[in-house]
Formats: structure tokens, C-alpha cells, sequence
């Protein structure tokens, strides 16, 4: 038996420190594929043993992998150092809705759908809706400034992030932030911790700005013939003035795949298919509608799906959650890159990919947010356990991701850097960008037991 876990059993009750194989199974694995054991796991249940466990771990310079939910696609919570595995999944309650102060304080572990279900009871909205939303967490939210389709219109996590409790890596408790709307006192530090991935503190509590709720939305649903129409006719939307709360665009190998998996019929002709959700008042959600047919007409549509109301909006929305299981379908093994461009690349992003399947022979599917140019490059490989398969899908990322830099993108927009983009992050940051995020680390973390082994290291 460990001496960690020993130790743990006398500082907490011991009913919150596992090294059962079950446990450890579960926690050594988030959705990649890369996994590591963890030498004991802790489910805390307070900020005040979260405190006890960092300085704990501090003192002996355990490393400490925190994790919430487990559904990260990048390896970001993995214990590639062993040590402890900090779960805060149990921290789940939502402890006040004031629509008031228009402010939700919730705990890390709360279900991020569950948030948005609480504030709709009150007519209120918490905007940031990552696909996973009805099993990610908020604390995973804040830890990778997760995103989502309606991000276009309302931003992402770190916009509705007010106030935090932070326990620091030496297990103080620190507040940043607060329930005002505006708040300019000292730096930045509660946006410093969006994004962070576990590496600069563990959140305990965070005090999250919501809005009322939209009357009503309603739907398009367009096909083109090609991907280039579909891309010009984000640009029009826009231009017409019209701001979508949602921009998703989907290329010919997703839909070929959706039309083997859900039927040919299942969807209408065409190589590219757009959706476009508006929201707000009952009025001007009729007129823009009606306006955005007859744009969309006149840009050469092949066909308009109309979904005037919550149920018809929900059936073009699972179209979109079908493309994921669609590809799944394919049978083969999907690298979800979630890189990003300027918006006017769509089109090169979709050129340069079907050009890297000819080169490499490895199928790439592209769909996601046109609207901020958040697209999920998907590389579909035969067996990525497969070394020559690995290889030859790895320089193809590699390729991938240097295209995308070299035309003023991001290799991540909202899962985050990990294990998975690690290679590529001193070329994404620049090198006095990347030392100062050392510096930072340091600082704040200066024995380096908070989530080692990954980007900084």
C-alpha cells in the first residue's frame, strides 16, 4: 500500500481516497487515446480538502492531475507522472440562481447542461453550449475556455466567468473576480485561469454571468452544390447584417457519411449543407427568417429546410450531432483537430484538406463553426494503434497544423493544447510568448505539481 494513499486516508475520510482498480482505471484515460495510472485517486467533496490535498502534495511534490467530467479530446487530465488524481465531479452543486444580479455560483463538477436547465426554469439563459454539454463540466468548461456552436453570437466560457474560487498549487484559497458585472481592480486573473488546464490553480466555485433567455429561435437548413457557395453564403449572412446565435457548415465527406449511416433521403442534394439558427424576439426572429430565405435564394440554393419552431429546430440540431455518429460509422478511427482560421480561409481550409487526403491518402471531413472559423478537421485513419499508420497520420497533422499557422490560425479553439498539440506548441505561441507562459507557471506553481508533463513541459 502506498505511502500517498496512507497519507491521504489521515489527512481526509477514507471512504474519499481510492487506489481500487476501478478507480484508477477510470481515471487514468479522458476521450484521446494516450493513458497513464494514477497512483491514488481523491474525490473531494470541499475546497477545504482540495486546500489539504495541494499542500499535501506541494510539500512532498506529488503531482496532482485534476479532472472533472473526463470528457476532454486532448489527454489534458491524464497522470502522465502517476501521483494523484484530484476528482472533482462530486463538487456539483448549483448553489444560487439570482436572476438579480444575473449571476449563477455553481461548483466545478455541475454538468453543463444542468446550469443551462436551471437558469431556463427562471427564464434566464447560460449561453455556452459545447456538444458535450449534457456530460462535460463546468470546471473542464473554464479549465480549456470551452466553446460551441452559439459562440458566434454570445462568446465563449470565459465571457460569462465573473468571479472564481481558486485553491493555489501551495493549497491556499484564493477569490478572483466577483459577482459584478464590470470589475477592473488588479489583474486580470479571473480570465488568466480560462484556459489554464489545470496548470496554474484548481477551481472550487465559479460565479458565471447568465442573460435572459431569448423568446424564441427558428432554423435553416441549406444545401449547396459545393462548399465554396455554402462558405460565400456565411459571408452574405453577415454582411446583410444579420448575426446568427449559430454558423454550422459541413463538407461532402460528412455528408457522404450521414447519408450512409442515416439514408440516402436522410438529407438534400448537394456537397455542403449550412445551418443557421437566429434567436430572440418573436418579430424580428419571423422578419429575419423570412429575409434570410430570400438571401439564401438568391445566392443559389439547392434547397431550405424552415424550422419555425423548438421541435423542428432540435431535428435539424440532431442532424448535426448525427454527423459525429456518422463518422464514427465509417468504421474508422476520427483525429478531431478543433483548429481555427480567419474566416475568410474557409474555403483555402477546405481546399488544403481534400488536397492532404490525395497526398496521404488518409479521408479528412470538415465541419463545425463557420461563423468564427472554429472547423473540426476530422482525419479518419484505418488503425491509429497501428505504428505505420500512426506515422503517416501524425505528418499528416503535422502538415495540417503547419498550414493552419502559416495562414494566421490557431490549432485549438476550444479543447484545449494537452497531450494531444503539445508538439506544436512553442510554433503556435511564438518563443517570448511561450517563456512568459513558463514564467507564469512558475509563479504560480513553482514546485510544478499541478498537471506536469504536459504543454510547458
Amino acid at each position: 500500500m502506498s505511502k500517498i494513499y496512507q497519507d491521504l486516508s489521515k489527512l481526509l475520510p477514507s471512504e474519499f481516497v481510492s487506489i481500487s482498480q476501478g478507480d484508477l482505471e477510470v481515471h487514468r484515460i479522458d476521450k484521446w487515446h494516450a493513458a497513464a495510472d494514477p497512483e491514488v485517486v481523491v474525490f473531494a467533496q470541499s475546497t477545504e480538502q482540495v486546500a489539504a490535498v495541494l499542500r499535501y502534495a506541494n510539500e512532498h511534490e506529488v503531482p496532482v492531475y485534476t479532472r472533472g467530467a473526463g470528457v476532454g479530446y486532448v489527454g489534458g487530465c491524464v497522470p502522465v507522472n502517476g501521483g494523484i488524481a484530484l476528482s472533482v465531479a462530486q463538487m456539483n452543486d448549483i448553489l444560487e440562481v439570482n436572476t438579480g444580479d444575473g449571476v449563477a455560483v455553481v461548483q466545478p463538477g455541475v454538468i453543463t447542461g444542468h446550469l443551462q436547465e436551471a437558469a431556463r426554469t427562471k427564464g434566464w439563459y447560460y449561453p455556452p453550449d459545447p456538444a458535450s454539454l449534457k456530460e462535460c463540466s463546468i470546471g473542464g468548461n473554464i479549465a480549456t475556455n470551452a466553446g460551441g456552436p452559439r459562440c458566434l453570437k454570445y462568446g465563449v466560457t470565459k465571457q460569462y466567468v465573473l468571479g472564481l474560487e481558486v485553491v493555489t498549487a501551495t493549497g491556499e484559497i484564493m477569490r478572483v473576480g466577483g459577482r459584478c458585472h464590470k470589475n477592473k481592480t488588479g489583474f486580470d486573473l479571473t480570465t488568466l485561469m480560462c484556459g489554464s488546464e489545470g496548470m496554474l490553480g484548481v477551481v472550487t466555485e465559479a460565479t458565471v454571468r447568465i442573460i435572459p433567455h431569448p423568446e424564441t429561435r427558428a432554423m435553416l437548413g441549406a444545401s449547396f452544390v459545393d462548399f465554396t457557395g455554402a462558405a460565400a453564403a456565411v459571408q452574405a449572412i453577415l454582411d446583410a447584417g444579420i448575426l446568427p446565435s449559430a454558423l454550422e457548415i459541413t463538407d461532402a465527406f460528412t455528408l457522404a457519411a450521414a447519408r450512409d449511416y442515416l439514408g440516402e433521403d436522410s438529407l438534400p442534394p448537394g456537397d455542403a449543407y449550412l445551418m443557421v439558427e437566429i434567436d430572440g424576439r418573436l418579430s424580428s426572429v419571423k422578419n429575419e427568417l423570412e429575409g434570410l430565405t430570400k438571401l439564401l435564394n438568391e445566392l443559389g440554393v439547392l434547397r431550405i429546410n424552415e424550422a419555425s419552431d423548438e421541435a423542428a429546430c432540435e431535428e435539424i440540431w440532431q442532424l448535426r450531432r448525427d454527423f459525429s455518429y456518422s463518422l464514427k460509422h465509417t468504421g474508422l478511427t476520427k483525429l478531431n483537430e478543433d483548429i481555427v482560421v480567419p474566416r475568410s480561409k474557409l474555403v483555402e481550409l477546405v481546399n488544403f484538406a481534400r488536397q492532404l487526403q490525395k497526398d496521404t491518402g488518409i479521408p479528412v471531413a470538415c465541419f463545425g463553426h463557420a461563423g468564427d472559423g472554429n472547423i473540426h478537421t476530422n482525419l479518419m485513419v484505418e488503425d491509429y494503434s497501428d505504428p505505420v499508420i500512426k506515422k503517416r497520420a501524425d505528418a499528416a497533422v503535422d502538415k495540417l497544423f503547419t498550414w493552419v499557422l502559416e495562414h494566421d490560425g490557431a490549432i485549438t479553439g476550444e479543447h484545449g493544447v494537452g497531450l494531444a498539440k503539445k508538439p506544436w506548441i512553442k510554433q503556435a505561441l511564438g518563443p517570448v510568448s511561450f517563456a512568459m507562459h513558463k514564467q507564469i507557471k512558475q509563479a504560480m506553481d513553482p514546485k510544478g505539481i499541478l498537471n506536469p508533463g504536459k504543454f510547458l513541459d
